[in-house]
């Protein structure tokens, strides 16, 4: 165990798995008390009583990250129940597949739903609670997808893309009440959503593992790492900040790497 989150209350939305469950268990190993959120109570159920059998602190809170009442309620008894928020970061998305003439206006809402409205809804709740603390750190999942095309994942890009934006805001915003948001943006990361997504590409792993100079998809766990560097004292002078994390890709002008 760690002390580098000690005595902090962390929570982590959509941690029920993949990038979520990775930054909640380390949250943990560090000291933090972590709320791990899900839309799947037993998934998130299953992330906090991992933690706990390890030693570290966790509660399960089941909530639709994309209502926002939901959002108040759970944010508000956590923080209530524990003294405070110190830590909050927004990983729900919805990355479903479609191509731009046949994306739907279902298709649409759901994924700006999941993805944006969710981060706006906890960070609207969380901002008084911060203040009045005295400060806080706000980390969201991004994405590369936001920064350029990705064929069908054009609903998707364009919500993470709106995400940077509304992260720089509220870091703007709030940097002299003592609140930092910064954005991580994974590239391929091997999740379960991930390694589905894989089974409908033609060469599957290798397709991707080609288009990135590490030549290697990341893990959970190393965004993991990103995640506590953003969420500790150690980056009390970052803000508004976007980090990839990608392998390299965003970094890229030239072609893929070749075998």
């Amino acid at each position: 165990m760690g002390r580098r989150l000690q005595d902090k209350v962390a929570l982590v939305t959509a941690a029920g798995q993949g990038i979520g469950r990775a930054c909640a268990l380390r949250f943990a190993e560090e000291g933090a008390q972590v709320i791990v959120n899900d839309i799947r109570g037993d998934a998130a159920a299953s992330v906090a009583a991992e933690i706990t059998a390890a030693g570290g602190r966790a509660t399960s809170v089941t909530a639709d990250a994309a209502n926002a009442d939901q959002v108040n309620t759970m944010i508000n008894e956590a923080a209530t129940t524990f003294g405070g928020l110190h830590v909050l970061m927004n990983n729900a998305a919805a990355p479903l597949i479609a191509t731009i003439e046949t994306v739907t206006d279902e298709m649409w809402r759901t994924v700006f739903a999941a993805t944006l409205d969710s981060a706006l809804f906890s960070m609207r709740a969380a901002i008084p609670i911060m203040v009045k603390q005295g400060g806080g750190s706000i980390i969201n999942t991004a994405s590369a997808a936001g920064f350029g095309g990705v064929p069908v994942l054009g609903a998707y890009g364009a919500a993470k893309a709106a995400l940077i934006n509304l992260t720089k805001t509220v870091a703007v915003e709030n940097a002299g009440q003592g609140i930092r948001a910064n954005a991580i943006c994974p590239g391929s990361i091997g999740t379960p959503p991930f390694m589905e997504f894989v089974k409908m590409v033609p060469g599957g792993i290798k397709f991707f593992e080609r288009q990135i100079p590490m030549r290697r998809i990341g893990q959970p766990e190393e965004i993991a790492q990103v995640a506590l560097f953003l969420a500790s004292d150690e980056s009390s002078y970052v803000t508004a900040s976007v980090i990839a994390a990608d392998g390299g890709v965003l970094g890229s002008l030239g072609p893929p790497p070749q075998d």
